[in-house]
């Protein structure tokens, strides 16, 4: 009897195998915003894909692993999205490859972190900290979000223009927020 509750005591200690989650790009948003001369333009990405690998309660064995299309930006305005495109900001062509991966999660606790990882973007690759929320899992579905803010002249990105009354026409940094649902990757069915 001992030897089998402390077998039994042994399996419980043992770590949880990871669910690891895909996100589901048709109900989940990449997003941005920067200062626009006085107010704030708003965009986003429509192509991106990841994975999630996440167990509840357990932050120090997430991970996360995501791919961007810089080519997909969408601020609703064609003439402002080629010249996002160009070589003055994304260069899709020479950089044709946006991605971030989780390094660590930090000061986790109520739902809500600290998610370290490195951002590549305009060929650039630098350590970022984003503010992270776990909305929870429901079924095969899990939902998270994270935003903070990204100094884009760090990646190169340093186009801008001054105005004749001072100041630039485009903000430093910008904020980025994510909101991302995903599916449980089933295991495939033993044969």
């Amino acid at each position: 009897m001992r030897m089998m509750l402390a077998a039994v005591l042994a399996l419980s200690a043992l770590p949880a195998a990871a669910t690891t989650y895909t996100i589901d790009a048709g109900h989940s948003s990449v997003g941005f915003r920067v200062r626009h001369f006085v107010a704030k333009t708003t965009g986003r990405f429509t192509k991106f894909s990841g994975t999630i690998d996440y167990t509840e309660g357990k932050p120090g064995a997430w991970k996360v692993e995501a791919s961007i299309d810089p080519a997909s930006i969408n601020t609703d305005n064609e003439k402002r999205d080629g010249h996002l495109k160009s070589a003055d900001f994304f260069d899709v062509e020479k950089c044709s490859a946006m991605g971030f991966k989780s390094t660590k999660v930090t000061d986790f606790k109520d739902g809500a972190g600290k998610l370290h990882g490195e951002l590549t973007m305009h060929c650039v690759t630098k350590p970022v900290v984003l503010d992270l929320e776990v909305g929870g899992v429901s079924g095969a579905k899990a939902g998270f979000s994270a935003k903070g803010k990204i100094a884009r002249k760090e990646f190169g990105i340093v186009w801008n223009r001054a105005l004749d009354n001072g100041g630039a026409v485009l903000g430093e940094d910008v904020e980025v927020a994510l909101d991302i649902e995903a599916d449980e990757v089933k295991a495939p069915a033993k044969k």
